[in-house]
């Protein structure tokens, strides 16, 4: 079973230094994302001391932050996934600028997503599109080789076993549960940013699970999944394979929930392999489990709860 509760952001970080205080220096599990970008005029000069307010809509939570003298702002620490919805207002002394709003941003785990921002002076009256985009491939803050899987790939993708590593093959350095030509046993596995290893290094790749061949967690309640290779990030590290991060789901201003079963037999098997017959036997595999989230307090406090057998 898998449970998790999320707080307000001052809950938060009270438990995180408290935590903070009492590990090791060890390098851990990213757990957020960042918003980064410039602010800048019509004629591309850059707008310092706008406000910047980026809102997570299924949650309510906000974050904030101000341009700086180059127009550039950059906000940490930010609930992945989306859609977050993405205001800029100014109002100084001797200049007005029309509210700056973009939607449908979606931040990922580890990486900063970039949104150039065009504000416009209220004394014009011209029409003037702005058009923002993002990218999880290119990113002028990116730092070494990442592939990020996102909630939608998690529960789209094909798998047989619901273990880790069927859904990191999206990665291209990816062969099974090893990275880059390294033995598995070298990755770093980390679940909301705690360490998730096999500590005894048994089986091949060193993979949780490996020995059992179950999933210990449910990808029913992962959010994202993150595969660093060659991070500059001085936040990752404790590795020489691949640093695997994850980040179990939350739940929202909204109740959701679902009810599953997969379910697998021999008929589903083929019988023939390049011409030659094949006797798959006989055997039957099957897991049934729901999943649950909402609110404790609106825009607050939520829970988020998964069991399957």
């Amino acid at each position: 079973m898998n449970l998790v509760v999320r707080a307000f952001r001052p809950l938060v970080l009270l438990v995180a230094v408290l935590v903070g205080l009492s590990s090791t220096s060890y390098a851990q599990g990213v757990t957020t994302g960042s918003l980064t970008g410039v602010v800048t005029d019509q004629g591309g000069q850059p707008v310092a001391g706008a406000n910047v307010i980026a809102i997570h809509l299924p949650s309510g939570s906000n974050y904030e932050a101000t341009s700086r003298g180059d127009g550039r702002f950059v906000i940490p620490g930010m609930r992945v996934g989306g859609p977050y919805s993405v205001t800029v207002a100014y109002q100084g002394s001797g200049n007005a600028f029309e509210p700056f709003s973009q939607d449908d941003i979606v931040v990922n785990l580890g990486v900063a997503t970039d949104l150039p921002v065009t504000v416009r002076s209220i004394a014009v009256t011209e029409t003037v599109t702005v058009t923002a985009s993002t990218s999880e491939v290119f990113s002028s803050t990116r730092t070494g080789a990442a592939t990020t899987v996102v909630l939608e790939q998690i529960a789209n993708l094909p798998n047989l076993s619901n273990r880790l590593e069927n859904f990191t093959r999206l990665t291209p350095q990816a062969s099974g549960a090893t990275f880059a030509g390294q033995d598995g046993r070298l990755n770093n596995v980390t679940v909301d940013g705690s360490s998730f290893n096999n500590s005894f290094g048994l089986g091949s790749s060193g993979a949780p699970g490996e020995r059992t061949g179950v999933a210990p967690i449910s990808p029913w309640a992962v959010e994202q999944i993150q595969v660093n290779v060659a991070p500059f990030d001085v936040r990752q590290g404790n590795f020489v394979g691949a640093g695997v991060n994850s980040v179990t789901r939350s739940g929202t201003n909204q109740f959701h929930g679902s009810l599953y079963r997969q379910f697998r037999n021999e008929d589903m098997v083929g019988t023939e392999a390049k011409g030659l017959p094949f006797n798959p036997g006989t055997f039957s595999f099957a897991n049934t489990g729901a999943y649950l989230g909402g609110p404790i307090l609106k825009n607050k406090l939520f829970f988020f709860g998964n069991a399957d057998t």
